[in-house]
């Protein structure tokens, strides 16, 4: 499978097992891939799974000053996404966008970023859409919530009866990046109707 051939991406991995399945299917797709990871057990992981084929960068959480260069190899990106933890407060959607922040001017004209936090701002992910608008950069999130990582019991069960996958907020997140090309500000939640009761 060729889908994503030609393209580089980041993905700044702090949910590691949502970073991961984003870019295992990057990679499956034959796009230059580069994860960051939060130490060297998530790097041995990562490249059990994934092989030579991405590139792997070990940034102490959270990514600071030093995610900044990270990409610099891969030069400019046509996707950027950020995978935040599947639970926690609202800070997390702030630490989302601060995180990417410094990774924008990396993206191409046209490209696209989405950011992966249990609780996005709607008001956060429009602004920063709107103001990454001029340069054709379309802006996501995807809020993933009772995600099988979590602790059995930490959670009720979500109307659709079973904990979610990292993998199905992996799709949602590639979704956002490649399919919805006239789709920026909007946010995606993968939590199996949850969010809904």
């Amino acid at each position: 499978m060729t889908r994503y051939s030609g393209s580089r991406a980041v993905v700044v991995g702090q949910e590691p097992g949502i970073g991961l399945a984003i870019a295992k299917r990057l990679v499956e797709g034959g796009a230059d891939v580069l994860l960051t990871v939060g130490g060297q057990e998530e790097r041995a992981r990562a490249r059990t799974e994934l092989g030579s084929a991405a590139r792997l960068v070990v940034l102490a959480p959270p990514p600071g000053p030093g995610a900044r260069g990270a990409p610099g190899a891969l030069g400019a990106l046509d996707r950027l996404l950020e995978a935040e933890g599947a639970g926690g407060a609202d800070l997390l959607f702030a630490d989302a966008v601060s995180t990417a922040r410094p990774l924008l001017p990396r993206v191409r004209d046209g490209g696209a970023v989405v950011l992966t936090s249990p609780v996005p701002s709607a008001a956060a992910v429009g602004a920063l859409a709107g103001e990454l608008a001029g340069r054709g950069i379309r802006v996501n999130a995807v809020a993933p919530g009772c995600i099988e990582a979590r602790p059995a019991g930490a959670v009720p069960l979500p109307p659709l009866g079973r904990l979610g996958s990292a993998e199905e907020v992996a799709r949602a997140a590639l979704f956002l990046a490649t399919d919805a090309t006239f789709t920026t500000g909007a946010w995606l939640p993968v939590d199996g109707g949850l969010g809904r009761t």
